[in-house]
C-alpha cells in the first residue's frame, strides 16, 4: 500500500481493497458506480458479500448503477442488472466508453479502478474534494444523457443462450415441464430455474407473457 502526497491511498488486488476500505463500500446517502460491463471483480464473491451487506443496512442508501451496453451481452450478466434494478437500484446505460470502473460513496469519496495487470488491479482510494468533486461531476453529467434501463431494453431482444432459445420453443409448442426437462437433460428443478430466468429476461410475469413477447422480439417464429 502507497499514499500519494494528497493522502489519496493506493492499494492492489481485491483483497487489500477490502481489508483496508471495507467501510467505505457500506454508503450511509449514496452509493455510484459506474463500470463499462458486469465483469469488473475477479474474485465476485467478495462482490456479492459487499452487495448482500449494503442490502442489509437500514435504512439503504440510494444507489446508482451506470454501464456501457456490454453489461447486457450476455444473458447472466443482463439477468443480474434486472435483478440489481428490481432490488430498487437505478440503472442507465450508456454508449459512451467507461472506464474500468468507478465508485463513488457518498459523494466524499471516490474509488478509481485501473485495468488488470498480471491478474491484479490497483485501486486508487480517493478523498481530495477537489478531485472527488470532479469525478461526482463527471458521473451526474455522463448520468443525464444516459437511458434508463427498462427504456434501453425495451426495444431490443435480451441476450438468450441457444439452450434458453430451445426452452422458449419448447414453451411456446406447450410441451409439459416434465417432457420438456427431459428432452433437455436435465432435472425438473433446473428446467423451472431456468423457464424463471427467462421470464426475468423477458419482464414476462407469466409464460404466456413471456410467449407473447418472444414472439414480439423475434426471438420464436
Amino acid at each position: 500500500m502507497t499514499a500519494d502526497v494528497d493522502q489519496n491511498v493506493i492499494l492492489r488486488g481485491e483483497r487489500e481493497l477490502v481489508e483496508r476500505a471495507w467501510r467505505l463500500f457500506l454508503a450511509r446517502e449514496e452509493f455510484a458506480c459506474a463500470a463499462k460491463d458486469m465483469h469488473t471483480w475477479a474474485m465476485p464473491e467478495i462482490r456479492e458479500r459487499i452487495a448482500a451487506d449494503r442490502r442489509r443496512r437500514v435504512p439503504r442508501s440510494a444507489a446508482y448503477k451506470l454501464h456501457n451496453p456490454a453489461a447486457l451481452a450476455d444473458e447472466e450478466s443482463e439477468r443480474r442488472l434486472v435483478e440489481i434494478a428490481k432490488g430498487g437500484a437505478s440503472v442507465r446505460i450508456c454508449t459512451t466508453p467507461l472506464p474500468h470502473e468507478t465508485i463513488i460513496v457518498d459523494r466524499r469519496t471516490a474509488i478509481l479502478a485501473g485495468p488488470p495487470e498480471n491478474g491484479v488491479r490497483e485501486y486508487t482510494v480517493v478523498r481530495s474534494p477537489s478531485v472527488v468533486k470532479g469525478v461526482v461531476s463527471l458521473f451526474w453529467a455522463t448520468w443525464e444523457t444516459s437511458a434508463d434501463l427498462a427504456d434501453y431494453r425495451r426495444e431490443r431482444p435480451p441476450a438468450l443462450s441457444e439452450e434458453s432459445r430451445r426452452i422458449l420453443r419448447l414453451l411456446a409448442g406447450g410441451l409439459k415441464d416434465e417432457a420438456a426437462a427431459r428432452q433437455l437433460g436435465m432435472s425438473l428443478r433446473t428446467y423451472r430455474r431456468r423457464v424463471a430466468e427467462i421470464l426475468t429476461l423477458l419482464d414476462a410475469g407469466s409464460r404466456f407473457q413471456a410467449g407473447l413477447r418472444a414472439h414480439e422480439l423475434g426471438l420464436i417464429g
